[in-house]
């Protein structure tokens, strides 16, 4: 057998609008551009990438939970400087009409020519903000003007003294928030990983200044990780150091993954100093100083922040799994065929069903018990129900999908009280009593 790995995104595309993970937004209209619905299992799946996140964040005994508002005063935007300096520099392509962004397309870097059609008759270039600007109100006027945010990360900065107080906790400790955030990408694409609209997990770790570089290499280990953690290969992970640091780091690393187009971003872990609280301060007027009851100690804390996209993540961990065992088998008038099973290996955590029941035909002396046993599962597990097709696509079916079991219901299941449960990676398949099935699964999903 010879097992291949993802190669394109285009397959992953595909998979991902046949199984029910992603599907263009608006598709029946055309679609809107690097805007994306996560359907009946990529909904799922999603919300389990989320909990994973939030589990590791918040169960930790110095981490409190943060739900902050979309919509923010707008002097949140301006004092955190993306009003100002939150923009890519663009240029115009006079001859073609193509648009590009001038920092990172190297034919205009190297020969300041279009890569679209070589053309030197370019426009100046000029920087274009990326906040997506409303209005708040009746009045569509400069007063009643708000942006959507671009990132979640300046709610725990303006609600740092509200977690701190209302929890009792003493530095170090950390706010952790899942939500959505909105930049008006000029070059978006590759499918989820660069959208306008998506979902960030972001946590700012609150440290006494000059304790900031131990914290912020031992939060780099620990995102490191995670990703191990929940089945993301070593050798698809790296670490790059940023050359050239944004206004607000005082250091900056980035866990890189080896998606299909090549190593790209998953997550940002950045030592922020004290720039956001001492911004925050100057332009409310607020004091966000912290009080060491104990020490009698007062400073303006430094901020440790490891910030990765919910999206993105999906997509890692989709691409990871993804994976075709290939078996060749010679007959013997020596003619070779070729079988493919496609498995999404993904960790039973992250994996949106945990078991299928399937009956091994559509008798009802099979199906009502099959049915019974799904509701049964279905009280601890997230459950799909299959009795279309022979049994062997339907295991396929599964396998695609990611799920770690397949539970079959067939014509002994009356006379023993047993079902067949199969492992999807080991394929292999172990007669278990169906008072003991829900245990079976429970204890096999934690030791997958």
């Amino acid at each position: 057998m010879v097992v291949k790995t993802l190669q394109d995104l285009s397959t992953l595309v595909g998979l991902s609008k046949r199984r029910g993970f992603v599907f263009q937004s608006s598709e029946i209209y055309g679609g809107l551009g690097s805007c994306w619905d996560y359907g009946p299992l990529g909904s799922l799946m999603k919300l389990n990438v989320k909990r994973a996140w939030w589990n590791t964040m918040t169960r930790r005994s110095d981490i409190v939970g943060l739900d902050a508002a979309i919509l923010m005063h707008p002097m949140v935007w301006k004092a955190s400087g993306h009003v100002d300096g939150f923009s890519d520099p663009l240029v115009d392509c006079k001859d073609c009409k193509t648009r590009f962004r001038a920092d990172n397309t190297e034919s205009y870097i190297e020969h300041k020519k279009c890569p679209n059609c070589g053309s030197k008759n370019l426009s100046e270039e000029r920087n274009f903000n990326l906040m997506f600007k409303t209005t708040m109100g009746p009045l569509e006027d400069s007063a009643s003007v708000v942006y959507l945010r671009p990132e979640t990360a300046q709610g725990h900065f303006v609600n740092f003294l509200n977690c701190q107080q209302s929890s009792r906790y003493k530095i170090p400790f950390g706010i952790a928030a899942i939500g959505k955030s909105f930049r008006n990408e000029i070059t978006p694409g590759n499918f989820i990983f660069r959208t306008r609209e998506f979902e960030q997990m972001e946590m700012q770790y609150f440290v006494k200044p000059g304790t900031d570089e131990e914290f912020f290499n031992e939060w780099k280990e620990r995102r490191f990780a995670f990703y191990q953690k929940y089945g993301i290969k070593k050798e698809n992970l790296k670490f790059k150091p940023h050359e050239k640091l944004a206004h607000y780091a005082k250091a900056a690393v980035d866990i890189e993954y080896k998606f299909p187009m090549g190593f790209s971003e998953l997550e940002g872990i950045h030592n922020r100093g004290d720039f956001d609280l001492s911004q925050h301060a100057k332009f409310s007027g607020k004091s966000l100083d912290y009080f060491n009851e104990a020490t009698k100690e007062k400073f303006l804390p430094y901020v440790i922040e490891t910030a990765v996209g919910c999206d993105r993540l999906f997509l890692a961990f989709m691409c990871d799994a993804y994976r075709e065992e290939v078996t060749t088998t010679t007959d013997e008038a020596g003619k070779t065929s070729e079988d493919i099973r496609v498995v999404l290996g993904l960790h039973p955590e992250i994996a949106p069903i945990k078991v299928c029941v399937l009956p091994l035909s559509k008798k009802e002396e099979l199906t009502i018990p099959a049915m019974k046993i799904r509701d049964q599962l279905a009280e601890e597990f997230d459950v799909q129900y299959d009795e279309t097709a022979s049994i062997g696509k339907r295991y396929r079916r599964q396998d695609e999908i990611g799920t770690p079991y397949c539970v079959t219901v067939d014509f002994e299941t009356a006379n023993d009280g047993s079902v067949t449960v199969r492992h999807r990676d080991k394929m292999t398949q172990d007669r278990v009593k169906i008072t003991e099935l829900n245990a079976y699964v429970a204890s096999g999903l934690r030791n997958f």
